[in-house]
């Protein structure tokens, strides 16, 4: 093929867990990670030289130059032809739902599908073994690149390179608000009270429902929170909006912040819930999706 689109779907840090820092000063982290059916999208079309663009509503925030994970990323997949990629960015940037981690996963994934000779379906077998060894190439790039390249549910733990694959969550209804702040991440770090906080269990339970999933996931953390928090005060007001929502089963922040989510026990209860936050909020980027794995979208497809 000559031509792919690939889908980079959003990161949603389920918990996040900071239970350390090396000497290096990068932090430790314990999180649960799923995706969500929101995201930005990449058209790669072969070239004779590398090119790239931007389009979509928050295109402009994204830099073109040698910093755009894209380009650097693309650039790893040495033995792929060179390629016009085009990035259609949906999602708000410095947002802590990966969406430069994920752009550059979805980079990958589209050159190494351009790099193809043995055909098209190839694409459908490629394995967690086979994904494995560029997830650790691309670590430099950032440690949720390597969790967008797979795009399923996980546990992260390290700075981001050790990563287990969990079997199928229960599937999320959620809405996602973010209230269109930016937040650096070294900032948020560097508000943190301690970096030395209990990891999640080593065996994590069983979860036969949304309910029981939601119950134990409320008995969990994102450390990062309290500290973006007394940077944006209006993070607070946000996920107070989301849990005031009829049917709000939990809210919570992602990553580093700024974008909050609510979980909800159907579909239609968070698509409602999302329709009355952008009525009354229309200063917030809301967006409603669920919550899973992504791991069959995220593949390339013709475009």
């Amino acid at each position: 093929m000559t031509a792919v689109s690939v889908f980079a779907p959003a990161k949603v840090n389920l918990t996040l867990h900071v239970v350390g820092r090396r000497d290096d000063g990068y932090h430790l982290l314990d999180s649960l990670v799923a995706f969500a059916g929101i995201g930005d999208t990449l058209t790669l079309t072969e070239a004779e030289v590398p090119r790239f663009s931007v389009s979509g509503p928050f295109g402009r925030a994204v830099p073109q130059g040698g910093d755009n994970l894209v380009l650097r990323a693309a650039a790893l997949v040495g033995h792929a032809r060179p390629a016009d990629i085009v990035l259609n960015k949906m999602l708000p940037p410095s947002s802590g739902i990966g969406g430069g981690s994920a752009d550059a996963a979805a980079a990958v994934r589209g050159m190494l599908a351009l790099a193809l000779d043995t055909g098209w379906d190839d694409m459908a077998s490629w394995s967690d073994a086979a994904l494995r060894p560029m997830a650790e190439t691309l670590l430099p790039l950032g440690a949720d690149v390597p969790m967008c390249l797979i795009s399923r549910p996980l546990r992260a733990r390290g700075i981001g390179e050790r990563i287990d694959l969990l079997p199928d969550l229960p599937r999320l209804p959620a809405v996602f608000v973010n209230p269109l702040r930016a937040m650096p991440t070294p900032r948020v770090f560097a508000a943190l009270e301690t970096p030395d906080n209990p990891p999640m269990p080593e065996t994590l339970p069983e979860f036969p429902s949304l309910e029981t999933f939601v119950a134990w996931l409320s008995t969990q953390r994102n450390d990062l929170e309290a500290p973006a928090r007394t940077i944006l005060p209006e993070i607070g007001t946000v996920t107070d909006a989301l849990a005031a929502c009829e049917g709000a089963m939990l809210a919570r922040m992602s990553g580093s912040g700024a974008t909050c989510f609510g979980i909800f026990p159907d579909k239609d209860t968070a698509w409602a819930a999302a329709d009355r936050l952008a009525a009354g909020h229309p200063g917030w980027w809301v967006k409603s999706a669920i919550i899973g794995g992504q791991g069959t979208r995220a593949l390339p497809v013709a475009a």
